[in-house]
């Protein structure tokens, strides 16, 4: 089956339905590293009304996540491999890819919730995976939440072992976060946003997803990213 599911996504091709879709549909992507909220701050922009949360598709098993099992359709539509392989074969996603043995892909129906409820479709995706829809759509709004400064982003991490800090799986963090900052620091069309303070993150990503930025902001954020990147050298 894994065999099977490999093939499908290396000969894949998004239809051009889907493709109208994606283009038709405004769309927001948190992108970021470990830590920077890009969960919290979507929780709270989808509470606003205004914005329909992309619930993506997995092939792997629920897991415990700060203690509460995670949630079929809430925290993603946990499918059997036969399933998205019909669905890969029906031409039923955006984008799949599989990562650590696992599938995980984007769905057109989601995307057509949010564009028949005339909503901002908005979820968290990794940095590699932006470049599959800048293909589709160049005018997806790509959001690169940040922390203040290295300091206060490790202790956000420490905090999320409760005091029992896991440090194959804190140094694994740093080593995907590295790439991710690597990655992102070279493409042109990433905003970034330095997460300070909760609700001033939530009014600035907001208004980006608008269309109003500040590049004075941006770089100052950027140069942050900057930072980062060199305190993991």
């Amino acid at each position: 089956m894994e065999d099977q599911l490999k093939n499908k996504l290396n000969y894949y091709k998004v239809s051009k339905q889907a493709i109208n879709l994606v283009q038709k549909t405004k769309i927001v992507f948190l992108v970021g590293v470990s830590g920077a909220g890009k969960d919290t701050v979507r929780k709270a922009l989808v509470k606003t009304g205004s914005y329909h949360y992309i619930v993506s598709h997995t092939t792997r098993q629920p897991r415990f996540n700060h203690g509460m099992l995670e949630k079929d359709g809430e925290n993603y539509h946990f499918s059997t491999q036969q399933k998205v392989l019909n669905m890969l074969s029906n031409n039923e996603f955006v984008e799949a890819k599989m990562f650590s043995g696992n599938i995980y892909g984007t769905s057109v129906a989601e995307i057509k919730r949010a564009h028949d409820k005339g909503k901002i479709a908005i979820t968290e995706i990794e940095v590699q995976g932006v470049a599959e829809y800048k293909a589709i759509d160049k005018n997806i709004v790509t959001i690169f939440l940040l922390p203040p400064d290295y300091e206060i982003w490790q202790q956000r991490l420490l905090d999320r072992y409760e005091g029992k800090p896991n440090t194959a799986d804190l140094q694994k963090r740093m080593q995907t976060a590295k790439r991710e900052l690597e990655e992102a620091l070279t493409q042109p069309y990433f905003e970034y946003v330095i997460n300070k303070d909760l609700d001033k993150t939530i009014e600035v990503v907001d208004e980006i997803a608008h269309g109003r930025h500040s590049d004075k902001k941006n770089e100052e954020a950027r140069a942050v990213a900057q930072e980062l990147l060199i305190k993991l050298d």
